[in-house]
């Protein structure tokens, strides 16, 4: 016997459930909102953070990138840090602040979480989008780390208070 879906009793159906999605397209296409993600990966043993550099703009920064429909925010995660780092989540990342990025957009939001619990497969080798990465100890960051990703550092490991902004 199969336990009942309390999520599918509260699902609207018919004309009433067409017309939520209807609503929620309309609200999409009005006011559509971007959300991304960003890893703070951090290696306790050498406490040094990782770091990408892109080929498309300039500075060190967090991996990270978009959430994709269909997909959570952790599942962004592991795949942008996959992509950008070969590095692979060995236990949960912890969220630690949610961001306005209104230097991107009027509707964008990112979600920092710290990775403390991975493995990295084989050093990142540049390629079309990462120019390079690597792992900086955290009191020897190279020049030109973004000003958002030192404010996030100094959030996580300083104390400093979190800005609603990324």
């Amino acid at each position: 016997m199969t336990t009942p879906d309390p999520e599918q009793a509260l699902r609207q159906t018919g004309w009433r459930g067409l017309r939520a999605r209807l609503f929620h397209l309309y609200f999409v296409l009005r006011r559509p909102m971007t959300l991304g993600v960003r890893g703070l990966i951090h290696d306790r043993a050498s406490n040094s953070v990782f770091l990408i550099r892109h080929t498309y703009v300039p500075g060190w920064h967090l991996p990270g990138g978009g959430v994709e429909p269909g997909e959570t925010m952790i599942e962004a995660l592991a795949r942008e840090l996959s992509e950008e780092g070969n590095i692979a989540l060995t236990g949960p990342p912890v969220l630690k602040s949610l961001h306005f990025n209104r230097r991107a957009s009027r509707r964008d939001h990112v979600g920092l979480y710290l990775v403390e619990e991975f493995n990295q497969k084989a050093p990142k080798l540049p390629d079309r989008e990462i120019a390079e990465a690597g792992f900086f100890p955290l009191d020897r960051l190279p020049q030109g780390t973004t000003p958002a990703t030192l404010r996030r550092i100094a959030e996580v490991f300083d104390g400093a208070a979190v800005s609603p902004y990324w």
